[in-house]
């Protein structure tokens, strides 16, 4: 990993999304290639969702930022998540830490991230028993949530006392909200982090994908994360597979009320293998 004077990475505030247009002037889509990444990207996409909803007023809003929330409920049931987290933030503190009294670091900037995966470590720390039992322990909010399994069970007939709460203030219904996020926002921020850093690991190499089809050997290095840029005015939409062994990338017609057609046309792309220092 490269780490610039003004590396973008190295903002407390900067992040990517998974698929997003504007960077550039392109359209960047972001594959994981391994479990555990592909764990964080979804986290990351259901904790964004849950602050955009949360933040609206309307009562429709706030629904959304629920079953968003039981989602991430879901997620984070995983047994391991917070010692994986915990144990990525050490090893990229070590990895930073290293970086000290290097020319090309800026060491105030280096000192912000440090303090950052500091300030996480310790929150996650403090995080007891079984990620997301406060909610698990609340009756009525897991009554919702197996209601809302159901296509349309969430209805006034169905729920009253959900309809009751939904017709509170949106002050109201914000402040709920916070507070069964609250405990969890630890594991979002730890995610936050090392995605940054993972993004910010990356190399970004050009190619050209002759009539839509694209083919690279490996020799052996596996990437955890693959980066496709594309011009947003190309009609097409990259499918991904890798191995150890090779990439292989088809761009396939952006057509979405037909079957699956390739793209026949060469294909200009930027490909950013990204992998985290160890």
């Amino acid at each position: 990993m490269t780490l610039h004077r003004h590396s973008i990475y190295l903002s407390p505030t900067q992040s990517a999304p998974r698929q997003f247009s504007g960077e550039n002037g392109v359209i960047s889509y972001e594959f994981p290639l391994t479990e555990k990444v592909r764990t964080l990207l979804r986290l990351e996409d259901l904790f964004a969702r849950v602050a955009h909803f949360s933040a609206q007023n309307h009562r429709i809003d706030h629904h959304a930022a629920l079953l968003t929330l039981f989602e991430v409920l879901e997620v984070v049931s995983r047994a391991d998540l917070k010692s994986e987290l915990l144990q990525e933030l050490e090893r990229q503190k070590r990895v930073l830490t290293a970086l000290h009294e290097n020319p090309a670091i800026s060491e105030d900037a280096l000192d912000a991230i440090l303090s950052e995966i500091e300030q996480v470590s310790s929150d996650l720390l403090k995080l007891s028993g079984k990620l997301g039992q406060h909610l698990r322990e609340n009756e009525w909010l897991m009554g919702i949530k197996q209601r809302s399994c159901m296509p349309g069970g969430t209805c006034e007939f169905d729920l009253p006392s959900y309809y009751y709460w939904q017709k509170q203030g949106p002050e109201t219904r914000r402040r709920d909200l916070e507070s069964w996020l609250a405990p969890l926002l630890p594991i979002g921020t730890a995610v936050e982090i090392v995605l940054r850093l993972l993004r910010g690991s990356g190399k970004t190499l050009h190619f050209t994908a002759p009539r839509g089809v694209f083919q690279q050997m490996q020799g052996g290095r596996v990437a955890q994360l693959l980066r496709v840029r594309l011009n947003p005015e190309l009609a097409c939409i990259p499918e991904v597979g890798a191995n150890k062994y090779a990439i292989n990338i088809r761009f396939i017609v952006a057509d979405f009320a037909a079957k699956t057609t390739l793209f026949e046309e060469d294909v200009p792309f930027d490909l950013i293998f990204c992998t985290l220092p160890t």
